[in-house]
């Protein structure tokens, strides 16, 4: 099997395999086997339409996009953090931002604050600190926050940022980090210093992580990704000073971690929010390549074109791309640290699917959000975006792989049709009831690619089922995974990155809406439970001996009320790999 290696420094290049088979092989690679007194012949194949239309495979060139539509260059926020012991109301700067839990903010018989911090700054401030947290109701609830421009400190304003009744987790602080950033910009702050009321009760190793989450909060909630508008303001913040959290450089390093990492989130969004005329699997597949390019001591990248897929006989993931005009591309990195033995090898699996029409079985009416299915690459933004960050942060002790089938579910002449049999590349037949249903189809060829590589665990990633959606609504991923070792990690993992699981039962039962007539499968079950039966199909196409876990990210891919891509995945994914670092 030909590969294409890139390094730093190279750019994919159009590499023409030709295919092992003595015949053309049929769609979707499926075969006939002999039977008496029938005998068919089959000289089709779904890429020859690339050919007769002069696509070349693998072939990037600089024609314009649909739309002419080209995203601007926006740089992550460069934000200067530093973490400081001094007397917080002689911290000079624009914004004193306090973080306060509705304990705190109790006052007593002549409406003065009984926390100590907040006595003494409010001393400081005439009593008018009290005096309007009271007339503007500000009781420490979270999403609550009061800045006041008021004389009698070294800062030019103090704000009061509610953290609810208690801050106890990553989610938490995180979400304080995102709301000083949205303070910061109402107020057109270039330097904030951040403080809590109360600290008594963080413990160094809490003191560590509390600081690391408010950095990823800060950095996260600064970025707008403003790459498509025609009109963009820059963010104005530009240091943050931690306080009261200690100092010394095991604290530095835990800073400069998170920004790393929240780097990696921002990239990770910009793929989901990327338009689908704008982000083709070719588009994917470079920027991969970029990431390798970018950290070449540790990570290569080799990119199968659609002619190498066929070599490997991935007739599942082929059927899916067969009726696009951009051809698949199938990704793969590999992280391998510097110097050092290798404890443990992984892979990160992720869909990538750059846009769905649902194929023949079209997404229609309302609330199919066939204008959202340029998150249907949600998986492989995680994936990638966690290769990025790994290439970064460097750990030691473990080789990861990251696996991204990246192609489009398009219509044409050339498509896959309802009813049509596909084979995996592990030999497994499936017969397509429904061609919505593609993401599972491209993770089954990805996932018997990622066990071949001899890894230990893998953990895959897609934006798969709208039921997983129903199940646990639009901020909560669904975990199925028949490891209780691997959930057990995961689960820790996605705590400390502040990321919501749930784990979800995988029902072997319910495979029996799974059979069919004339294939080994069907790709989509009954209705009821359609997650669990979208978890059991991938489970066919793992080995045994490795442990693996499917996330169901459909709901936490994008939030809603802000109308982008959240970067979901890739922090529980970092501290994942991190727990196997030596």
């Amino acid at each position: 099997m030909a590969v294409i290696v890139v390094s730093l420094a190279t750019s994919l290049t159009a590499v023409v395999v030709r295919s092992s088979f003595s015949s053309s092989p049929s769609l979707f690679l499926t075969k006939l086997k002999s039977a008496p007194c029938l005998r068919f012949t089959f000289s089709v194949s779904p890429f020859d339409s690339y050919r007769r239309r002069g696509v070349k495979l693998m072939a990037h060139s600089a024609r314009a996009t649909l739309g002419l539509t080209q995203p601007a260059n926006i740089d992550v926020p460069k934000i200067a953090f530093s973490a400081k012991e001094i007397d917080v109301a002689e911290w000079k700067g624009d914004i004193l931002a306090v973080g306060v839990t509705e304990k705190d903010m109790a006052m007593d018989d002549s409406k003065k604050f009984d926390n100590s911090l907040l006595k003494k700054l409010d001393a400081k401030l005439g009593g008018q600190l009290s005096e309007a947290s009271s007339e503007e109701d500000f009781t420490g609830k979270p999403g609550q926050s009061l800045v006041l421009r008021l004389p009698g400190l070294g800062s030019k304003r103090i704000g009061l940022i509610g953290l609810g009744q208690s801050a106890t987790n990553t989610y938490n602080f995180r979400n304080f980090g995102e709301a000083i950033a949205a303070a910061a910009k109402t107020a057109q702050a270039s330097d904030v210093g951040i403080v809590f009321a109360s600290t008594g009760s963080i413990s160094n190793e809490s003191k560590l992580n509390t600081a690391s989450a408010i950095v990823s909060g800060t950095v996260l909630g600064t970025y707008e990704d403003n790459r498509y508008k025609s009109d963009s303001k820059k963010p104005v913040l530009k240091s943050v000073d931690i306080l009261g959290l200690g100092t010394g450089p095991e604290l530095a390093k835990k800073l400069k971690y998170a920004e790393d990492v929240s780097s990696a989130v921002i990239f990770g969004k910009e793929l989901v929010n990327s338009p689908a005329n704008v982000l083709t699997p070719a588009v994917l597949a470079e920027e991969a390549s970029k990431i390798a390019s970018t950290y070449s001591d540790v990570l290569s990248a080799t990119i199968l074109s659609a002619e190498q897929c066929i070599e490997l006989k991935m007739g599942s993931y082929l059927g899916v791309a067969a009726a696009s005009e951009n051809p698949p591309h199938f990704i793969h990195l590999c992280y391998k640290p510097s110097s050092g033995p290798v404890k443990a090898k992984l892979a990160l699996v992720g869909k990538g699917l750059t846009f769905d029409s649902g194929g023949y079985n079209i997404k229609t009416g309302p609330g199919c959000s066939i204008e959202f299915m340029k998150f249907d690459m949600g998986g492989s933004a995680a994936v990638l975006g966690a290769a990025k960050a790994i290439g970064q942060v460097k750990p030691r002790g473990v080789e990861v792989h990251f696996i991204v089938a990246a192609c489009e579910n398009m219509i044409s002449g050339t498509g896959m049709r309802p009813g049509d049999i596909v084979t995996a590349s592990n030999g497994k037949t499936i017969e397509v009831n429904n061609t919505d249903a593609e993401g599972r189809l491209t993770l089954a060829d990805a996932l018997v690619y990622a066990c071949n590589q001899g890894v230990e665990k893998i953990i895959d990633l897609a934006t798969l089922t709208g039921a997983c959606v129903v199940a646990l609504g639009p901020s909560i991923a669904g975990v199925f995974t028949p490891s209780d070792e691997l959930a057990n990690e995961v689960f820790t993992a996605a705590e400390a990155s502040g990321e919501k699981l749930w784990r979800m039962p995988l029902e072997e039962s319910y495979w029996e809406s799974m059979k069919s007539g004339v294939a080994d499968m069907v790709n989509t079950g009954a209705r009821q439970g359609g997650a669990i039966t979208a978890a059991l199909f991938l489970k066919q196409f793992v080995d045994e001996k490795v442990q693996w876990m499917h996330i169901d990210m459909a709901g936490p891919v994008s939030s809603e009320k802000k109308r982008t891509a959240t970067g979901f995945g890739i922090l529980t994914l970092v501290e994942w790999v991190q727990q196997h670092s030596s």
